[in-house]
């Protein structure tokens, strides 16, 4: 497949695939080798075309599956190297590393990577802004707040793959412990759908064609809730932008080049 979807989006797991005429790779890897090579054949991709993964921090929900995916099919890691110390320490197991700076570009085949600073509670979090075959891409999840830069680097993107984490009154009322209520919603936690909203609305522009909406919470958000706020917010500052449920059970809609 010539494009990018989302394979797994959430607390249980996060995985992306991107594939050009040269080049494929995932961003995060969080779920088993056993559910992604599933996930990769629903789209016609085999496992071992997969050239490289790329990885945004080290929580487990983004890393889990490297231990078996690396190493089964030698594949390599870039990370910067703060995550790349997190994911050694969490998993105990040392993959075939490529290390990244965060904030300087890199190229891999024909693709141009550029990983920058995200407020998350990690070491060194980062956003992805990824040019293939004449089209930018911006991928940013896990972030307590939309900075400066986050929106600098996703402008004029022509699809993005956003936060809408959480509805903050749902979060107040879940059953959850109160260190997680002020973990989400804290400026290092997640996105919520009005910080979403806010942030797509700065963002929007007449080309940004897709829009798919990730890391939604299973306990403390909706589809529709997350769809509807965020669709109100853009369409009153904006033309109509194509949204979508990055899902966490199943492949989400895929974009083709």
């Amino acid at each position: 497949m010539i494009g990018f979807c989302p394979l797994a989006s959430g607390s249980k797991g996060n995985c992306i695939y991107l594939g050009t005429v040269q080049t494929r790779v995932l961003i995060d890897a969080g779920i088993s080798a056993g559910a992604l090579v599933k996930k990769l054949a629903e789209i016609n991709v085999a496992i071992d075309s997969i050239q490289a993964i790329l990885i945004t921090h080290e929580h487990t929900d983004h890393i889990r599956g490297l231990p078996i995916i690396s190493e089964k099919w030698n594949i390599p890691i870039f990370a910067n190297a703060e995550t790349a110390k997190g994911i050694v320490r969490a998993l105990n197991f040392r993959p075939r590393f490529k290390i990244f700076t965060t904030g300087e570009s890199f190229s891999f085949g024909d693709l141009e990577v550029l990983p920058f600073s995200i407020p998350h509670d990690t070491l060194d979090p980062v956003g992805f802004v990824i040019k293939a075959m004449g089209r930018k891409i911006g991928i940013c999840t896990d972030l307590g707040h939309a900075t400066s830069l986050v929106r600098k680097m996703l402008e004029k993107s022509d699809y993005l793959y956003i936060e809408a984490n959480h509805q903050p009154s749902m979060v107040h009322a879940s059953p959850r412990p109160q260190i997680y209520k002020q973990r989400v919603l804290s400026k290092q936690g997640h996105l919520s759908n009005e910080e979403c909203a806010q942030l797509l609305s700065a963002l929007c522009h007449p080309a940004l064609k897709h829009v798919h909406l990730a890391h939604l919470s299973s306990e403390c958000n909706s589809h529709e809730l997350a769809i509807k706020i965020i669709r109100e917010a853009i369409e009153s500052n904006s033309a109509p932008v194509e949204l979508s449920i990055a899902y966490q059970d199943k492949v989400s809609t895929s974009i083709l080049f």
